[in-house]
């Protein structure tokens, strides 16, 4: 779960740039907050990523302890292509990981709130 300051900024930043689906989505008038979960798939056989709307705060501090989402993607160079053409923000261009012999290559995204996207290389399977 992640806090978001504008939620559908928010929805529309991983449906867009990742292709993610809203799974479902409930409002909490008494509480003052909506969730919504999105994915690729059936939360039954799929990770969900719960997006969390408090109505009245605007934006949140990421704080020390959470470092950032990772999504496997087939090509993390095409992928970081056409998230800037869509308009969305690399925070470290595609390339292989340091200190690393495995081949992994990784980029980072910034999402609308300042939460990292780590975008993965499949793992190698030799």
């Amino acid at each position: 779960m992640i806090r978001v300051g504008d939620l559908e900024k928010s929805i529309e930043f991983y449906t867009k740039l990742f292709k993610m689906k809203v799974l479902r989505r409930k409002e909490y008038p008494e509480g003052r907050f909506t969730l919504a979960f999105l994915g690729y798939g059936d939360e039954s056989a799929h990770t969900a990523l719960e997006l969390t709307h408090n109505w009245d705060t605007a934006s949140y501090d990421i704080g020390s302890g959470f470092g950032h989402i990772a999504i496997e993607v087939e090509d993390v160079y095409k992928a970081c292509e056409e998230i800037k053409t869509m308009g969305g923000k690399i925070a470290r261009e595609a390339g292989p990981m340091k200190h690393s012999t495995s081949g992994t290559i990784l980029a980072f995204v910034e999402d609308p709130d300042g939460y990292k996207i780590e975008l993965l290389s499949p793992k190698r399977r030799d």
